[in-house]
């Protein structure tokens, strides 16, 4: 297992480089998530612009103006709390900085780093507003296309998508959050999936609605992206063995072709350090499980990575109806995570004398509603064509 990009640079090339330890392997995976899922949803959104099936909307907007004080503030804090933080890992002892995810959430930082990238940073926006800077400042109309709003949306899908995983991830582990409460607020672990699709989704639809894009067709854009972001955030759990394994595995292995590790995997080094120590390794990250698991990360990988090819080739057949791309994501992402609870570590909600996982019902959900919404619009768009 590789907790930090440092551990996979010096196991796969032999190079020893100290700074990388402050790239968690997850978050790594995660942040490519985002973007090739940014970059699918572009593509769509401007095919479907050129089909004439989005419009966009005209904005005006003011050029030519000196920046504000309220443009140099917000800059120079931005800039303060990198610097603060993110710079300092570089120039605080290493003693300090040993556990970067702590120190992250810790009140410890860097002054003169935070207050030199904030100048900077304030500095570079002045600079900015400068070249620009008119006589007489004007007011021009802009055509704003959805595809040029790519950038918030995945904004908003990031900040509410975190906030929704952790949110679930209280709820789901309500009575040891009652004990705990700070290590689960403050911790940068313990993210619920469908906490993060179901915020990010709400505050979606509310700016898709607010800059006058069919909900319809962003859906069906954003579906494939999902699909293939969630595979490659799949790829960082098993990477960094975040504690989304599956049960034990006792069973003999299928197909002897398969590597072992396919099968029944032990999590060595393991980010969440649970288990049993590791003979002769010393320091942090130093702890496997006593006996294989179901590598079910790796297994969702492999089963979305196919589901996303699903998607991208019915992206096209399925376009007169608009939204029922994303009706057959819902059913088969909901499918997909069904079964693989079933050889999953999770915990067990109490619910009318059932004991599913909080992710068994929510994927059941899914899977109900997308039948639902496709039957919905398919009668829908069958009556607008009789009408015609």
């Amino acid at each position: 297992m590789y907790p930090n990009l440092y551990y996979a640079f010096k196991d796969l090339f032999g190079l020893d480089v100290p700074p990388l330890r402050f790239v968690n392997s997850f978050g790594f995976f995660v942040a490519i998530a985002f973007l090739v899922a940014a970059a699918l949803l572009a593509h769509e959104l401007k095919r479907k612009s050129k089909l004439g099936l989005l419009q966009p909307t005209i904005v005006e907007v003011i050029v030519g103006e000196p920046a504000s004080w309220r443009d140099l503030l917000i800059n120079f804090l931005l800039g303060f709390v990198l610097g603060y933080k993110i710079l300092a890992l570089f120039f605080l002892s290493s003693e300090a900085t040993q556990d970067p995810q702590a120190f992250i959430f810790s009140s410890m930082g860097s002054w003169p780093a935070g207050i030199g990238l904030g100048l900077l940073f304030a500095g570079l926006k002045w600079w900015e507003k400068r070249k620009t800077k008119l006589a007489k400042p004007e007011v021009r109309k802009v055509r704003i296309w959805p595809q040029d709003r790519v950038g918030e949306i995945t904004i908003l899908a990031l900040v509410f998508g975190l906030l929704g995983a952790k949110m679930f991830d209280i709820f789901e582990n309500w009575s040891d959050f009652l004990r705990h409460p700070a290590e689960y607020i403050f911790s940068g672990g313990g993210l619920t999936f469908y906490g993060g699709l179901i915020c990010a989704a709400i505050a979606i639809i509310t700016y898709a609605r607010k800059h006058q894009i069919s909900a319809a067709h962003l859906s069906d854009a954003v579906a494939p992206g999902l699909m293939l972001a969630y595979a490659i955030g799949r790829i960082g759990c098993q990477v960094a063995g975040d504690g989304d394994w599956g049960i034990p595995s006792t069973d003999p292995k299928p197909f002897s072709w398969l590597p072992n590790w396919m099968w029944s995997f032990t999590y060595p080094h393991n980010v969440n350090e649970v288990g049993v120590p590791i003979p002769g390794c010393i320091g942090r990250f130093c702890h496997e499980l006593p006996i294989g698991h179901y590598p079910t990360p790796f297994y969702e990988t492999i089963a979305c990575t196919l589901l996303f090819a699903l998607l991208w080739s019915l992206r096209k057949k399925l376009q007169p109806v608009a939204g029922s791309l994303f009706a057959v994501y819902l059913f088969v992402n909901g499918l997909e995570r069904f079964f693989i609870e079933k050889i999953r570590v999770n915990n067990r909600l109490d619910l009318l004398g059932f004991h599913p996982t909080q992710a068994e019902v929510i994927s059941s959900g899914l899977m109900l509603a997308g039948i639902l919404l496709w039957f919905y619009l398919h009668k829908k768009y069958q009556a607008r064509v009789k009408q015609v």
